[in-house]
């Protein structure tokens, strides 16, 4: 039988660790703060955006949230985040996706400074993660190698596939793997052969957000999957449930497996909170003397 990868356990313990660390920067005289914009009133968004305030407080991380109605233009926005960027108070920026369609929304995250995107979308850091170099990494790849990290411990040489190409997660957590010597392969629900790709991998990470795509004949005996995907799904009863990438009745033969819920989300809302503790750590490191 698989093992279950506990991603609320893993959370509440990477939560503990960022109490301490706040605790730490309360004595040298600073208060990490997350600055968390929302536009408009996506129901969603509302609901994560909450999630991340109530997970602030359990850090003792101070939130500051920015509620602007829909109808905010690009330059309101784009003007608020460069008070936010000169403001030493504030050590992470968050930008709530989706914007409204009249936003740009890579020319707004573009605007956010690098030392304060604990999203780690902007082009800077995107480029210190593909080097090797530093930076803040995105918040899901950088749970997922923590979620991993606690089944393997030596990546050298590994077979991984990602289903899913995105720049969110699919690139990202590729070059986390590849900093890790493992051999990847990135493939997305347009390759063709798909199923005999993944068959091959140690490491499956599925992040297409397609419900159940990832089927028991896929995964080889005593792969690790990583289920990225959460989807809504109402049956022919009108019963409504949450589900992932992977049809994970089908994977007992894996190794280890993330369930959905409760595997790779409480981990990116644990690493945006360490993700903030970190930019708040470099902003003291780089005061003058």
């Amino acid at each position: 039988m698989a093992q279950r990868i506990d991603g609320k356990a893993m959370a509440r313990s990477l939560l503990a660790e960022t109490r301490d660390a706040v605790a730490q920067l309360e004595a040298r005289g600073i208060t990490p703060a997350l600055a968390v914009v929302l536009v408009g009133e996506d129901p969603a968004s509302e609901v994560y955006v909450g999630r991340k305030v109530r997970e602030c407080a359990k850090a003792g991380i101070r939130s500051i949230e920015h509620r602007l109605p829909a109808d905010t233009d690009e330059a309101a926005l784009i003007a608020l985040i460069d008070t936010m960027n000169a403001d030493a108070t504030v050590h992470g920026i968050l930008i709530q996706l989706p914007l409204p369609a009249h936003i740009d929304a890579g020319r707004v995250l573009d605007r956010i400074a690098p030392a304060k995107d604990v999203d780690g979308f902007h082009p800077v850091n995107v480029g210190r993660l593909s080097t090797g170099t530093g930076g803040l990494v995105p918040c899901t790849p950088l749970g997922i190698m923590k979620l991993l990290d606690s089944v393997i411990e030596d990546y050298r040489g590994l077979d991984a596939v990602v289903i899913g190409k995105s720049n969110i997660v699919g690139k990202p957590v590729a070059m986390l793997l590849l900093e890790r010597e493992a051999t990847v392969t990135v493939t997305h629900i347009e390759t063709r052969g798909l199923p005999d790709i993944a068959r091959k991998a140690d490491i499956l990470v599925a992040a297409t957000g397609a419900p159940h795509l990832v089927r028991g004949y896929w995964v080889k005996e005593g792969a690790v999957v990583i289920d990225v995907g959460i989807t809504r799904v109402t049956d022919h009863d009108g019963h409504t449930q949450i589900v992932g990438d992977c049809a994970t009745h089908e994977l007992e033969h894996a190794r280890a497996i993330t369930p959905v819920p409760g595997g790779v989300g409480p981990m990116t809302i644990a690493c945006l909170l360490a993700n903030t503790v970190s930019a708040a750590s470099a902003s003291l490191e780089s005061e003058p003397a």
